[in-house]
């Protein structure tokens, strides 16, 4: 969530995932369980944990974990312990919006100067004309973040959600509109846009309009666990360190939801992507299929609503990525439609070793994957 995802997106679009794709474990490959294959690469970089999962559009495929949910601990992590998806959110938050324009309470054109006529006028001209295709595609000229500590000090969540727009209704845009720029706060917009149109929470929408209808209901908002318990996976820092404390406050700021603070297991991400897998392949799923093209394709570069877009031979063409971090945590998925299957990685270390070791566990189930529907 925070700005070296900026970095991680380049990563993407580059394809340095092929190199450790050709490169990735050949005797993980040659395992038949799927932990042993998590275990060495958990192992290798010294991870507290580590969990993975393939989806096809019919569901669950193959799933596991290894590791512990705290260092210096012997209690393990289990198949239905939550996971912070930081970022990953943003595709949730993109699947919000496109039911709301299924629904005709809002266009992908619609600006926010017409979706808040009471503000518009102390709208910067700039801000007034931004679409909401542009949020999500994070081509508004929005900047990356505002000071959200400095928000979250004040009022209710509700009450930081309009101080946010009344902050960004002030903004002078210095990057062109149209011009890609990783934004947090445009997917903030976005949730605000949501909860404009429906007069609910974006909490409550999205659980009523996404995770409800695809029986996620393990989710949860913010950081994991009991405070002061073990009883989910605690977050580490990029040393592998335990950070200080646990629970849902324990993350970004509330205020940041839209951007990047859902948790779940890995079970019913698992639901979220198989929906998206089943949406990108045209067959039956939560929204329309020309909701999902829209969510599914770029305006212009490699980034479409939620989904960095590329291109890999294993894929058999066009693949969905993303990745997410609160720095606590990290999550990354890959989506291949043609080839009807996807990847979903998580582990509770953030950093760049927790990314290069996702990286690596999500090109062994690649490999893995492809091997056994080639036998």
């Amino acid at each position: 969530m925070h700005k070296n995802l900026t970095k991680r997106l380049i990563i993407f679009i580059t394809g340095v995932l092929v190199l450790i794709f050709i490169n990735s474990l050949s005797s993980s490959a040659e395992d038949n369980s799927i932990n042993n294959t998590l275990e060495i690469i958990r192992k290798k970089n010294n991870l507290p944990a580590l969990a993975g999962a393939i989806v096809t559009s019919k569901g669950l495929s193959e799933i596991g974990v290894v590791g512990f949910r705290k260092a210096g601990t012997d209690i393990p992590v289990t198949i239905d312990d939550k996971w912070h998806l930081g970022s990953e959110t943003k595709a949730m938050t993109a699947a919000l919006i496109g039911s709301l324009v299924e629904q005709n309470k809002l266009k992908w054109d619609s600006t926010l100067g017409q979706i808040f006529p009471e503000q518009a006028e102390s709208m910067t001209p700039q801000v007034r004309s931004i679409t909401v295709e542009q949020l999500l595609s994070h081509r508004s000229g929005l900047p990356a973040n505002l000071s959200w500590p400095t928000i979250a000090q004040t009022g209710s969540v509700s009450e930081q959600r309009k101080q946010v727009l009344n902050l960004t209704s002030e903004l002078k845009i210095e990057n062109e509109p149209g011009r890609f720029e990783y934004s947090n706060l445009g997917y903030v917009i976005s949730g605000i846009v949501a909860e404009k149109v429906t007069n609910k929470s974006w909490e409550e929408l999205i659980s009523k309009t996404i995770f409800d209808p695809l029986k996620m209901s393990s989710v949860g908002f913010g950081g994991t666990g009991t405070p002061g318990l073990i009883d989910q996976p605690w977050g580490h820092d990029n040393k592998g360190k335990p950070v200080s404390g646990n629970g849902s406050k324990v993350d970004n700021p509330q205020v940041m939801g839209p951007a990047g603070a859902v948790h779940c297991s890995l079970k019913d991400w698992g639901s979220f992507i198989s929906d998206q897998l089943n949406g990108a392949r045209g067959e039956k799923a939560l929204l329309k299929p020309e909701t999902y093209k829209k969510l599914h394709t770029p305006l212009a570069g490699d980034y479409a609503f939620g989904w960095a877009v590329t291109q890999r031979p294993w894929g058999g063409g066009t693949v969905l990525t993303h990745a997410g971090s609160n720095t606590m945590n990290f999550a990354v998925t890959w989506i291949a439609p043609q080839k009807d299957f996807a990847v979903l990685i998580c582990t509770n270390q953030g950093g760049e070793i927790a990314q290069t070791a996702c990286d690596e566990a999500a090109g062994a189930l690649i490999q893995r994957h492809l091997k056994q529907i080639n036998k």
